[in-house]
């Protein structure tokens, strides 16, 4: 078994991206054509190790057909898609056209992927295709398991990266995705992400599940809601990539409920746009997802948030990405974030340092909602004896956690995100886990018995009447303190980025302040 997957899936970045460099193609012409072709190659390794498995059963007058392969999970390919004979074919021969005839055998003979697959391939050179097909033939066949899934997370990555704002809009970072997936613990049940771009919370999810030797097919039902067709197409690839199904619809969630999604579903996680304005406000009256009402503001960060709680069933947990200046927000958001609070919907949050994303270099907050914790019995919060967990929320920092990948980027090792995961099973009275040799890290700031006590400068725990003392304030900032840190150990650029997103969240109130004035002038003068 071949485990050297992070040598493969650099070789063929290099390979695949020096043929663009080549040509005349920009980034986002090439990438889902590209993303096409690892499906492709990752398809055919399926059916070919199906095929052994089931030479010889055939036996008789019946033959091996399409439905013994779907049986094993595996998609049929009819000999015209397969990778050998594209690989085969002769120097003069339409490669193009024979790449999109394989695709649409594919979608015929595969109805979940129907209009899915990319057929764009006759714009392509012959002799960049020809290369391409190469590129992907490389990959060895006794590969493991998941490495096609992580070859096309790879390639993803590095699109959404070249492709700066657009990528953005598609792609989460992996490491956000599994520290959400590692702190709600989607072991079973349904999942549902109503901003899915192509699909890595579903496929971190599954990995999660797989990782605690489940079968994450058996284990979890998948559904989604994007609003953009190519990136939904995307999505339906990444998931199949997989070994993966799911239900993914096109539709926008401002105001589509495609999956009549209130009160159903057992995990929620996203990575919704950040600080959307022109929301039609007027189309949403009486939707029963906005329980908490309409923020007066031009902003959709609470409407998204609230679409998020409202689709948990009464145990259900989520985890989703946010600006900053959400936790702080004033006014009508305000009285919305109250609401959650006292509700006791709110678990956990995350304040995440920048450089973490593509597209922009500001920080963000993760928050974890837990409709179940309403329950939690006295002491159930580890620090606070007697204290239910119900009546708390623990706040994480973990700006000043993170490993750099190059100047403008940073991500988490393994070992750190489950770190942060083990503080959240710590405060929750959890069994923490070492899968990926965290325990050291654990034990630094914990000791070797691992109990909860509050870090400062890097976590602590809030009960609603310290967090209404804070103004409702959901800023990790302002419960976990700050490090002790030695006179110059002073960083003129983290500074500068804590005062920036400090002016983000006074320009916010600003804002709402200014829409009150003039709602107040407006009614003044109606009144005259």
């Amino acid at each position: 078994m071949n485990h050297n997957g992070n040598n493969t899936e650099a070789r063929l970045w290099d390979a695949a991206d020096q043929l663009r460099a080549n040509s005349k193609l920009k980034s986002s012409e090439y990438s889902v054509p590209v993303l096409g072709l690892v499906f492709l190659r990752y398809a055919d390794h399926k059916f070919q190790a199906a095929a052994k498995e089931l030479e010889g059963k055939g036996g008789g007058r019946r033959k091996t057909g399409p439905a013994d392969y779907q049986a094993k999970g595996v998609l049929y390919l009819p000999k015209a898609a397969r990778f050998s004979a594209l690989i085969q074919m002769p120097e003069g021969a339409n490669i193009g056209t024979a790449i999109n005839n394989a695709m649409r055998a594919i979608e015929a003979e595969n109805p979940d992927l129907k209009d899915v697959l990319p057929k764009t391939y006759n714009r392509f050179e012959n002799t960049l295709l020809k290369e391409l097909l190469k590129t992907m033939n490389s990959v060895p066949m006794d590969i493991e398991g998941d490495a096609f899934g992580r070859i096309y997370e790879y390639f993803l990555g590095n699109f959404a990266r070249a492709e700066g704002q657009k990528g953005g809009e598609f792609f989460t970072p992996t490491a956000i995705v599994r520290l959400i997936v590692g702190i709600i613990e989607p072991f079973h049940g349904r999942i549902y992400d109503p901003a899915c771009g192509s699909g890595g919370m579903f496929v971190q999810s599954a990995r999660f599940v797989a990782e605690h030797k489940k079968n994450p097919g058996a284990e979890l039902s998948v559904y989604g809601q994007e609003k953009v067709a190519e990136t939904v197409r995307l999505g339906k690839m990444n998931l199949a990539v997989h070994g993966l199904s799911g239900d993914i619809r096109e539709g926008n969630a401002y105001y589509e409920d495609l999956h009549r999604a209130v009160n159903k579903f057992d995990f929620v996680m996203a990575n919704p746009p950040f600080n959307v304005d022109r929301v039609d406000k007027d189309r949403l009256k009486d939707d029963p997802r906005f329980p908490f009402g309409l923020p007066r503001t031009d902003n959709a960060n609470y409407l998204w948030i609230q679409i998020f709680y409202s689709a948990l069933n009464k145990t259900g947990r989520s985890g989703f990405v946010m600006a900053n200046s959400a936790s702080d927000a004033r006014g009508s958001e305000l009285d919305i974030r109250r609401q959650l609070i006292e509700a006791q919907a709110v678990d956990v949050m995350v304040a995440v340092g920048s450089n973490f994303f593509y597209t922009v270099t500001l920080p963000c907050t993760l928050w974890f909602f837990d409709k179940g914790k309403r329950n939690a019995v006295p002491g159930s919060a580890a620090p606070q004896c007697g204290i239910s967990r119900a009546d708390t929320v623990l706040f994480i920092d973990a700006r000043h956690l993170y490993r750099q990948i190059d100047r403008a980027h940073r991500d988490w090792t393994p070992a750190q995100i489950e770190f942060l995961a083990n503080i959240a099973r710590l405060y929750r009275g959890e069994q923490t886990e070492n899968l990926h040799d965290s325990a050291d890290l654990l034990a630094e700031h914990f000791g070797k018995k691992s109990k909860y006590v509050d870090v400062p400068g890097l976590c602590k725990v809030a009960t609603i009447a310290e967090i209404e003392a804070q103004g409702w304030s959901l800023n990790p900032g302002r419960y976990v303190g700050v490090a002790a840190r030695t006179e110059d150990d002073f960083d003129f650029k983290e500074r500068l980025e804590e005062m920036n997103e400090e002016l983000e969240i006074l320009n916010a109130e600003a804002r709402e302040l200014e829409e009150r004035i003039a709602e107040n002038v407006a009614k003044l003068l109606e009144g005259e």
